[in-house]
């Protein structure tokens, strides 16, 4: 653990234990943390179902509609590529964002720091340095960011393909050790940070394949770059080893250091009229719940999506899915905070 660590982890103690200590002195019993649910606008981005993509207005009113208490914009378009995104336009969506009563919580990067290729490497620090003004714009504090991304191909008939990009990704990276790849991208990560701490950003590096192979690579990497811009997203679906006691164990050394969470996946009701989700979510929010995490968990539905009829499913079924997930989430949270108190 670095000093940094030490002064983080001992900060974040003393902040609970006042919590503690105020409440019982005010006969008032301490309130656990409770994590508050966000819509990703990837879900509307016209790439998984088919037809085209919601505005970041209709999606905003979507997470209204739905009980979302957030948006998290995607870095890309139609949505949040910032050659699209001037102080002017983020002003307009915080606005817009707050007339529902809602927050834009976070920005997710597309980016690649792994490239072999110099010019792609710094092209991709334009790319985020750009995001980073975008998200402080936005008033949104974590900026989701990858440390390898391969990208995902659009399909002329609807839906996605990730396939396409990771054979591209994987020719790329073929002739270079991993240790090579990992240089790069700290390389990269380490000037990021100066520029996100310039403008009171956070980058919230993902434990997302394929540089990164599961969380502890995730809290290696922000040790060797040592920023206190550096903070990390745990997702639990990526998690390799999803059994609570593992879950529980992942949540405890991330610790202080989470500030972003992601939940995906196809919802539908039950007979009885619950909805039902993967089981290992409730152990996560319980966890997130341990460590003190109070942010947002995103809903994203962001993989290839069912096809009937010869047809890729449309947008109702993107709909169906944002709200129950919502509906489902919630429940999660609610039950987690009724085990603790």
């Amino acid at each position: 653990m670095t000093r940094r660590d030490l002064i983080s982890h001992s900060t974040l103690g003393a902040g609970v234990l006042g919590g503690v200590l105020s409440n019982t002195a005010s006969g008032a019993p301490a309130q656990p943390p409770r994590l508050k649910v966000g819509l990703y606008s990837i879900t509307y981005l016209g790439v998984w179902y088919r037809g085209d993509a919601l505005t970041l207005e209709q999606v905003i009113e979507r997470a209204k509609k739905y009980g979302y208490q957030g948006v998290e914009i995607d870095g890309k378009r139609p949505h949040g590529n910032p050659l699209d995104m001037p102080k002017r336009r983020c002003t307009e969506l915080r606005k817009k964002a707050a007339g529902e009563g809602l927050e834009i919580y976070a920005v997710s990067a597309n980016n690649d720091f792994s490239s072999p290729i110099p010019e792609h490497r710094e092209t991709q620090l334009v790319y985020l340095r750009e995001l980073i003004r975008m998200t402080a714009d936005l008033g949104a504090k974590p900026l989701r960011v990858f440390l390898g991304w391969p990208g995902v191909t659009k399909l002329p008939q609807g839906g996605g393909r990730y396939d396409i990009a990771r054979k591209v990704w994987k020719v790329e990276h073929e002739d270079f050790s991993e240790a090579e790849i990992w240089d790069w991208c700290r390389q990269c990560l380490i000037e990021s940070a100066r520029y996100a701490r310039e403008a009171g950003v956070t980058l919230a590096l993902q434990n997302h394949a394929p540089v990164i192979k599961d969380y502890p690579d995730v809290l290696r990497m922000v040790r060797e770059v040592d920023s206190p811009n550096l903070k990390v997203c745990l997702d639990a679906p990526l998690l390799q080893q999803k059994d609570e006691a593992s879950i529980r164990k992942a949540a405890q050394e991330v610790g202080s250091l989470q500030v972003l969470s992601h939940f995906g996946g196809e919802y539908e009701t039950a007979p009885d009229g619950a909805v039902k989700g993967a089981p290992f979510y409730a152990p996560f929010v319980r966890a997130m719940s341990e460590i003190g995490y109070s942010g947002y968990i995103g809903y994203e539905l962001c993989h290839p999506l069912p096809v009937v009829n010869g047809q890729t499913v449309g947008l109702e079924f993107a709909d169906n899915n944002a709200r129950l997930a919502a509906e489902f989430m919630r429940g999660v949270i609610a039950a987690a905070l009724r085990e603790r108190s």
